[in-house]
């Protein structure tokens, strides 16, 4: 039996159980379109702007914990798509683009939109540095075995996304549907790697041996799925729990042994207790720069002497930045079931410290009390410290985070509590401006019945405004809280610090602070926007767009102070070699 390519991938992604589909339209992919269009199972999110696409796309993901699915025209598309599939990269996000291209009877003559100034129908290739594989798809009998391979790449090992590069031509080719047929057969999840019951005594005796042991643990956590995992151990073997920017929220910022976020932006309690520790468990991190406040050794972390065992589903981050005692290969969900396991067998009763929890609770409320008057703070422009104690305090535990990038991302792994394992979605490796708003609506798209709220900063917001359209068009109840210091903030601290300037950093009209009207912006587009006069107006806004759940704009005008630090980042040094300077406030 023969249909068209177009049709037959419409139904393998049907029966690979997508539900959604994010991207827009292009002369390179109407096939498909035309394809899903009959399609009752699979809904089409449709965006101004391709990046909108992948970092939704990024967004949705990281709730559902499956492959998510893009779809871009060529040229402008898949570049402009680019961005946010490579901060889905950066962030080990399962991702899966297909992408219309040229026709495959005019390689090599330059047709519509295509860059090919070094070789012949190559522009896929412009992917290959971040994605895990790019496929160019040459024939349509090559295409259902491309895509199998596809999802199965993005989502095993470490996940990350993929490319599919379909020429438009081979969308509308017939095929045997055989051949999509017999991939029903193949299995759609694949066991992964653990660790042995030998190898779990070692770790486990070794951490019950050691003074003072520290877990530290990154968003390979959340990944895996083995939140609970995790927290069960930790139950079990009493060690305290400081993670990453991107492990946040994976132990519960109110369970009592949860440190908090380390590095540049962490705490000096939280930096001290790992620079202290004896030994350190990593599970699922990188130790990456900000983390590790450059990884200079008298700040966060200082191996040795401290001895790491560190374990990681990608065998080439062990060992790539500290030195490794104990390096394992495996899947964390199963190496901590195991470990818990062993742990139980040799030590049936739980460990208990309570000097230690005493110890934890005691700087948490002393960290908490140092920021109460700021928390409290009626002043306007709204302290940023404010703006997150209302917003926390509105919000139910399970509610859905985005941030962006700036005060919004720093302040939030800093002070912000997070009590749900994967309510926090923050762009970590890429450090993208922009990824906030688009990813909270692929966020409510994964989990219509939970509060979605992204906390973005102007800067980042005003970058593709064109988001509201989609929330409007698509009904995506998202709030969008944008935190507005008419800069681009961080950068304006820091330049102002090193440099005595603000240059490019401030947005001025005339020689005045200037900000376009959010709320007027959001209500044109069809969006509930509201603009915030006083501090005190903030909270019931707040609460009005919860209850409401329909797409909201809150714009709120913010004091530009940076993000206290305790740790160090060597930018600093570049700037101002020999001193100690950080960030400055720019008000």
């Amino acid at each position: 039996m023969k249909d068209l390519v177009a049709n037959q991938l419409i139904k393998y992604l049907e029966n690979r159980g997508i539900k959604h589909i994010f991207g827009l339209c292009g002369h390179t992919n109407i096939a498909f379109l035309a394809a899903l269009s009959k399609s009752e199972k699979i809904r089409f999110i449709n965006v101004r702007h391709e990046q909108l696409a992948s970092h939704a796309a990024d967004g949705y993901a990281r709730v559902t914990k499956k492959a998510s699915v893009v779809l871009s025209h060529l040229g402008p598309g898949l570049t402009n798509a680019a961005t946010g599939v490579a901060n889905a990269a950066l962030d080990s996000i399962p991702m899966v683009v297909i992408a219309g291209d040229i026709p495959t009877h005019y390689y090599g003559k330059h047709p519509h939109q295509e860059v090919n100034l070094h070789a012949d129908a190559d522009q896929w290739e412009i992917y290959r540095p971040f994605v895990k594989r790019a496929w160019r798809v040459d024939r349509p009998d090559l295409l259902p075995e491309i895509m199998e391979k596809a999802f199965a790449l993005a989502e095993s090992g470490r996940p990350g996304p993929v490319l599919v590069d379909v020429p438009m031509d081979i969308f509308s080719k017939e095929i045997d549907t055989e051949l999509f047929d017999k991939l029903s057969a193949n299995a759609k999840v694949m066991y992964k790697p653990s660790i042995d019951d030998e190898l779990a005594e070692k770790i486990v005796k070794t951490l019950a041996e050691a003074k003072n042991p520290v877990i530290h643990i990154g968003g390979g956590v959340m990944l895996a799925d083995a939140a609970n995992e995790l927290r069960e151990f930790v139950d079990h073997m009493g060690i305290p729990v400081s993670h990453s920017l991107m492990g946040k929220g994976t132990l519960p910022d109110d369970h009592p042994l949860t440190l908090g976020m380390t590095g540049f932006w962490g705490t000096k309690f939280i930096n001290e207790k790992c620079r202290t520790a004896d030994y350190i468990l990593g599970l699922g991190t990188s130790f990456k720069e900000a983390d590790c406040s450059s990884w200079y050794q008298e700040y966060t972390f200082s191996f040795p002497p401290t001895k790491l065992i560190h374990i990681d589903i990608d065998a080439s981050e062990l060992g790539r930045n500290y030195p490794v005692e104990i390096g394992a290969v495996a899947d964390l969900k199963n190496a901590l079931t195991v470990l818990t396991r062993v742990a139980k067998r040799l030590y049936p009763t739980a460990k208990q410290s309570q000097a230690l929890k005493a110890e934890i609770a005691a700087y948490k409320q002393e960290f908490k009390a140092s920021n109460k008057a700021l928390e409290e703070s009626n002043d306007f422009p709204m302290m940023p410290q404010r703006i997150l104690a209302d917003v926390r305090e509105v919000l139910p535990r399970n509610a859905i985070i985005t941030t962006d990038v700036g005060w919004n991302k720093n302040g939030v792994g800093q002070q912000f509590p997070v009590y749900e394992p994967g309510s926090i979605l923050t762009p970590g490796g890429y450090a993208t401006m922009g990824f906030g708003s688009p990813a909270a609506l692929g966020a409510k798209v994964a989990a219509p019945d939970r509060v979605v709220v992204s906390l973005i900063g102007d800067g980042g917001f005003g970058q593709n405004p064109a988001v509201l359209a989609t929330a409007a068009i698509e009904n995506i109840p998202a709030i969008f809280v944008i935190m507005n210091n008419r800069a681009f903030g961080t950068i304006a601290g820091l330049e102002k610090a090193h440099y005595d300037t603000t240059f490019g950093t401030l947005f001025i009209k005339d020689g005045e602070s200037y900000s376009p009207d959010y709320a007027a912006i959001a209500r044109a587009y069809g969006v509930e926007g509201i603009k915030i006069e006083t501090a005190a107006e903030f909270k019931p806004a707040l609460q009005k767009a919860v209850e409401s759940n329909k797409p909201c704009v809150i714009d709120v005008t913010m004091l530009n102070n940076p993000v206290p630090t305790a740790g160090h980042w060597n930018i600093m040094d570049i700037y101002s070699p020999g001193k100690k300077v950080h960030h400055v406030s720019t008000n």
